[in-house]
Formats: structure tokens, C-alpha cells, sequence
């Protein structure tokens, strides 16, 4: 396995101060190549305010000139390496024992890159984490250990994506397409005309799907 670069503790925007997590759910977003934590943060006014959002910052830099921060390479030979892709999410899975480990219920939100980390990290802790939100993301190819576990659990899992988006490889769509129906209890939706990038339809669906996260996590309290 591919060792991994450790997040930055400090490198994390919270929606509210410590004082105010207490007995709330934990939304973590994880921003896509080439940008930071603060792309994904400015997502905050539309989502849930009963959610603690912590967006956070990917270890690693992407090479010159390309700016921001990358969760993985995906250039040169190995571009596409699997291994990567689950090095960073075991990187995630450390910060959320480091930073999140006081929040029952923590759901992730990732974009591209971010979100196939997303789903990489349910599929080796299904237990940690409540749901996923994947926009313009994908399913990475190959088996891990905690595929089956996750096929039993099924848990909830949205998926956005563009039908003009030219950045993620057909295979890899293909095979989200065919991979998550059976993992996960899937909603999503394909936007017409979209590239890759995020609608104010696509947020309205996920606003739609946190909703009914809060309203589970209501539900399982009674």
C-alpha cells in the first residue's frame, strides 16, 4: 500500500467554535484537485446549519504550475493508481480519530477527487462514517476489506454528476455506475449539460439528501 501524507490539523475550517459541536453531526468536505479547503467551505450557507462542518485541506501539492492541493497524483505512470486513492483516505480516517473522534455520526462530501477518497474511506471503516455525498466523483476499481461489511450496511450514499463532465474517465463512471447500486443505498442524479463542476440544482438534491440524514439521525434518538 501507498504510505500517506498526514492532514494538517490546522489546516481546517470549522463552521462554528468548539463550544457549539457538542451533540451536533459532523459534515467533513473534501475539496477536488488543485484547490483548498476554502473552495468547498463556501458551500456552507446552502448546506444544513444543524451540521458542524469541517472542511479540510489535502496533504499533498500538485506539481508546478497547477495551484492549490491534491488528495492524490494523477499524473505520470501511476496517475491512476488505486493505492493512492486509498493512502489518502486512510489519511482521512487518521484525522477523523485525531479531530472528529467526539462526533457520533460523521457524514463525508467530497468533490472529484475528494469525493472518490470519500468513498474509499467508507469502504475500509464502513463503521465511521453515516453517508457520503460524491459530486463528480467516482468508485475505484478492486476489492478492499471492507467491501462486504459496507454491501451489508448499505449506507446512504448521493452521487452528482454532469453529463458534459470530460475529466473523469468512462471506465471509472462505468464502473460507479455498476458498483454502487450495490454497496451503498443510492439517490443522485445526472444534470444535463453540467461539466465538471457543481449546479445550484445539483446543491438544491443535496440539501434534499442532508435533510433526510438529520431527519434519520432524529429518528434513530426517539
Amino acid at each position: 500500500m501507498s504510505s500517506h501524507a498526514p492532514l494538517d490539523l490546522a489546516a481546517v475550517l470549522w463552521s462554528v467554535e468548539p463550544a457549539e459541536r457538542a451533540g451536533r453531526p459532523l459534515l467533513v468536505l473534501l475539496h477536488g484537485y488543485g484547490a483548498d479547503e476554502r473552495d468547498l467551505f463556501a458551500l456552507v450557507p446552502h448546506l444544513p446549519a444543524q451540521f458542524v462542518v469541517a472542511a479540510v485541506r489535502a496533504p499533498l501539492a500538485p506539481p508546478f504550475p497547477t495551484p492549490g492541493y491534491s488528495w492524490y497524483a494523477i499524473d505520470g505512470l501511476d496517475g491512476r493508481d488505486v493505492s493512492h486513492v486509498t493512502a489518502a483516505a486512510h489519511g482521512l480516517i487518521e484525522w477523523a480519530d485525531a479531530a472528529a473522534g467526539a462526533f457520533d455520526s460523521i457524514g463525508l462530501l467530497g468533490f472529484s477527487q475528494g469525493g472518490a477518497v470519500s468513498l474509499q474511506a467508507m469502504r475500509l471503516d464502513p463503521e465511521r462514517f453515516a453517508f457520503a455525498v460524491n459530486l463528480s466523483g467516482y468508485a475505484t476499481p478492486g476489492d478492499l476489506p471492507g467491501d462486504a461489511e459496507l454491501a451489508e450496511r448499505r449506507p446512504p450514499v448521493f452521487w452528482g454528476r454532469g453529463t458534459h463532465d470530460d475529466v473523469i474517465p468512462p471506465f471509472l463512471v462505468d464502473h460507479t455506475t455498476q458498483w454502487l447500486p450495490a454497496h451503498a443505498d443510492l439517490s443522485g442524479r445526472v444534470y444535463p449539460g453540467l461539466t465538471h463542476s457543481v449546479s445550484e440544482q445539483e446543491l438544491d438534491d443535496v440539501r434534499v439528501f442532508l435533510d433526510k440524514r438529520l431527519a434519520d439521525l432524529a429518528s434513530a434518538a426517539d
